[in-house]
């Protein structure tokens, strides 16, 4: 029995029966308005192959990290930087067709597959940055350091990309506030404090991960925040877009793409993640927030903004 706070989901597919049965497999190749919106149950591998060409925005890809995982029961072994570099040449291969020529990619990984990604990616796109975020969490270690951060490389097909900044600032307190001439100097003055919205660099220390009392929170092992996700896609897609995550696991990408007015389509083989996904994305027809993410603003970690877990 959980505790009366704990909102983590992890029902199974014969209780999410109805949301199973909301997804969608294809098995030749498909128009966009057969996949628009929906939760793909398949190998991406087998999917992406059927996916219509140019059709995709914004790819947002989180494939599972080089190391031994288990997915509820879908397990994934390390291998050699080199196998996994051939694994990740075949999804690139795979994904690239379907980008249109302005598309943005952003890939997540840990410290051990980021340089194998980062230079796959170079061969295929053109990399813009990458991203490191503070997880918060990670596990200690006796005779090494504990593993809090994880990289997110950011790669467009051409040098003619969508980059939302004004979309993406931050909230942050000002310690030593500035006036001239009486009146605040490029910050605010509020009740709760005085604020700058600054530029977001590419080091991120304001995200928590989905904690049990999170409404987004699932039992998925590597589930990204929603406000992660928020970031990405506000910065490199417009309404209206089409976002693709065929790597979807719990569906915090769709959901979040979902809240912010985009169009997704998530491919995910686990069933149970599949159902996941999609009682989530009902969630988000009756909730569009999404924690440390308010009136257009990120928030600063448990500050103004992010401490209102809604």
């Amino acid at each position: 029995m959980k505790a009366e706070r704990n909102k983590t989901i992890d029902i199974t597919t014969s209780e999410g029966k109805e949301y199973l049965e909301r997804c969608i497999r294809i098995d030749k190749p498909a128009d966009i308005t057969d996949v628009i919106d929906k939760t793909v149950i398949g190998d991406s591998f087998e999917v992406l192959k059927l996916l219509p060409k140019n059709s995709v925005d914004l790819l947002i890809v989180d494939p599972p990290y080089n190391l031994d995982k288990d997915f509820h029961g879908s397990k994934f072994k390390q291998s050699t930087d080199e196998k996994y570099a051939l694994y990740t040449e075949s999804w690139i291969e795979l994904a690239k067709p379907l980008l249109k020529p302005e598309a943005s990619i952003y890939v997540c990984c840990d410290w051990i597959s980021s340089p194998v990604i980062g230079l796959k990616l170079k061969e295929h796109f053109k990399v813009q940055n990458r991203i490191t975020w503070q997880r918060e969490k990670g596990r200690g270690a006796l005779r090494n350091w504990k593993n809090g951060m994880e990289d997110i490389w950011f790669a467009t097909v051409s040098d003619n990309y969508t980059f939302n900044v004004e979309d993406v600032k931050i909230r942050r307190r000002v310690m030593a506030p500035y006036r001239e001439d009486g009146v605040p100097k490029d910050w605010e003055e509020t009740k709760t404090g005085n604020f700058r919205n600054t530029f977001p660099s590419n080091f991120w220390d304001d995200i928590s991960i989905p904690y049990w009392s999170m409404a987004e929170n699932t039992a998925h092992p590597t589930q990204k925040p929603e406000k992660l996700l928020a970031k990405l896609i506000l910065a490199s897609s417009n309404k209206g877009d089409t976002i693709l995550d065929p790597f979807l696991g719990s569906g915090s990408t769709s959901v979040t793409a979902k809240k912010l007015g985009r169009h997704y389509i998530g491919i995910e083989q686990n069933e149970r993640y599949c159902v996941w996904a999609e009682k989530r994305l009902e969630m988000a027809e009756s909730d569009s927030t999404i924690q440390g993410y308010r009136d257009g603003i990120f928030w600063e970690r448990n500050s103004n903004g992010s401490s209102r877990n809604k």
